[in-house]
């Protein structure tokens, strides 16, 4: 089993055992019978062969790795065979339905387009998209009889889009505008090393990408020799001198890097070849391999010198690129402040306009001075009705204090009536008759007497408007000792 086979065979559900049988029969007839499904089988085949192309599995002339077309043919049906299954009958029909829809277009029909894939005006070759047609009416049989596919190329368009997408983020994103400027062999490294294949991209897939940036992104300007991503805002259509020999510069300059890599190698390699025959006492050996080391070490010291006066010079072309730039960005701002400078005016007309300006804002000020006035003159207070209700607050008032007192009048009467016998109190200090409010009336009464009756029957003839006796009235104490009672207390 091929690599290609084991590959797609592992695309999960689209490939999984029990569909291989529908995959690989002549689906042909089910475009009428079995739409859905016939969509299904066309569209497990083309992503499948869209990732294997991708994965560099697909067979191609002189075994050269295409990830961005396929080659059909007699080597593809065959790197599908299955023992159990055979050939996949229909693949051919998957092809032609592929290049209808635009995830295929014929490779030489993409390279010579001049217009972008995208327009509306672009078809593919008018023998592919009159015979679709044809077929789906049912006017012409298929072009291919069953388990054969012609030999041709298409590219898959979902391919060159990720790639070129990819490229495009990384190697146009340099700010430096001599950073966007490669030699062809270096774009095609940087560009397999994004796409993550080879360490150059083969020479099909290096014109699909070119021409797609080209035409269809128009991100890039390039020749036979030189790429140049564009700036924002580049409009020029054809690479400049400046641009060729700045691409020559960064050629020459990774050549004689790689040559100096080399050379440094060869050295080492010789230094111990001669240390080799030295302790195998080899002399003719070692004076060969110090001659040749020798001559690779003055080839070095020139090399090494001319590509530090390259460095230089490519360094002084960076600087004066940037330079440039930034003389260009200084021009375009005084322009700006130019054009700004002629819409404001000379300076007396900016001070008119805060005259005006002044002269406004003190309207302003005026007409809410006479809104403020107005809306007193609307807000009147009658004084009279104020006084009014204030006078009926204060009747109101005085009559809920005369119901309090009257209130409470009631009820210290019925305390004063109520009195019946003593009980024991804690016993005050002698003589504190009116004390927070409260009558306090105590004696240390032995036994009943006429003071004792007396102040009683004082009490109960009490009136609150009458004033009260004198203290010691109530401190008296009798001459004879008396039986101790518990004192008396009336609050009050």
């Amino acid at each position: 089993m091929s690599d290609l086979l084991n590959f797609i065979l592992s695309q999960g559900e689209l490939f999984r055992r029990a569909r291989l049988p529908s995959l690989y029969s002549d689906f042909t007839l089910q475009r009428k019978s079995n739409p859905d499904g016939f969509a299904a089988n066309t569209a497990a085949w083309t992503n499948a062969l869209g990732k294997a192309a991708q994965a560099g599995l697909l067979p191609a002339p002189g075994n050269h790795r295409d990830t961005l077309s396929i080659s059909t043919g007699e080597d593809l049906l065959r790197s599908l065979e299955i023992k159990e299954w055979g050939r996949p009958l229909a693949l051919g029909t998957v092809i032609d339905e592929a290049v209808s829809q635009r995830q295929m277009i014929p490779y030489q029909e993409f390279l010579c387009a001049n217009k972008s894939i995208y327009s509306r005006n672009w078809t593919v070759q008018p023998w592919w998209l009159l015979s679709w047609g044809l077929k789906q009416l049912g006017l012409l049989e298929p072009s291919t009889t069953s388990g054969t596919l012609p030999a041709g190329r298409f590219v898959f368009v979902h391919n060159v889009e990720e790639a070129t997408n990819k490229i495009i983020k990384q190697m146009a994103s340099q700010s430096n505008q001599i950073d966007q400027i490669y030699p062809i062999s270096m774009f095609s490294a940087e560009a397999a090393k994004i796409m993550n294949t080879h360490e150059q991209l083969t020479e099909s897939d290096l014109q699909i990408v070119l021409r797609y940036l080209a035409r269809d992104k128009s991100a890039i300007i390039h020749d036979s020799q030189t790429v140049k991503f564009k700036s924002p805002g580049d409009t020029s259509s054809a690479l400049s001198t400046q641009d060729k020999t700045i691409a020559s510069l960064k050629s020459l300059i990774a050549d004689l890097s790689g040559q100096v890599a080399l050379l440094s190698t060869k050295i080492s390699n010789l230094s111990e070849t001669a240390q080799t025959a030295v302790r195998n006492k080899n002399r003719v050996s070692a004076l060969a391999a110090l001659r040749s080391k020798k001559l690779n070490e003055t080839t070095l010291a020139q090399r090494t010198e001319t590509l530090s006066q390259l460095e230089e010079v490519y360094s002084k072309v960076e600087q004066a690129a940037d330079q440039v730039a930034i003389v260009r960005v200084m021009e375009a701002s005084a322009g700006v402040l130019r054009n700004l400078h002629a819409e404001v005016g000379r300076v007396e007309t900016v001070e008119d306009v805060m005259e005006g300006l002044r002269h406004e804002m003190s309207k302003v000020d005026e007409v809410s001075s006479a809104i403020e006035a107005g809306g007193q003159e609307q807000s009147v207070i009658d004084e009279d009705a104020v006084d009014e209700e204030l006078e009926n607050l204060e009747q109101q008032a005085k009559s809920e204090q005369e119901e309090k007192e009257a209130r409470e009048t009631q009820e210290k009467l019925a305390i004063i009536g109520d009195i019946g016998e003593p009980k024991e109190p804690k016993e005050p200090q002698r003589g504190e008759i009116f004390k927070n409010g409260t009558f306090h009336l105590h004696a240390s009464i032995k036994a009943p007497g006429p003071p004792v009756e007396e102040g009683i029957n004082a009490l109960n003839r009490l009136s609150l408007d009458e004033e009260l006796p004198p203290v010691e009235h109530f401190n008296k104490v009798p001459e004879k000792p008396a039986e101790r009672v518990p004192n008396a207390t009336l609050e009050s």
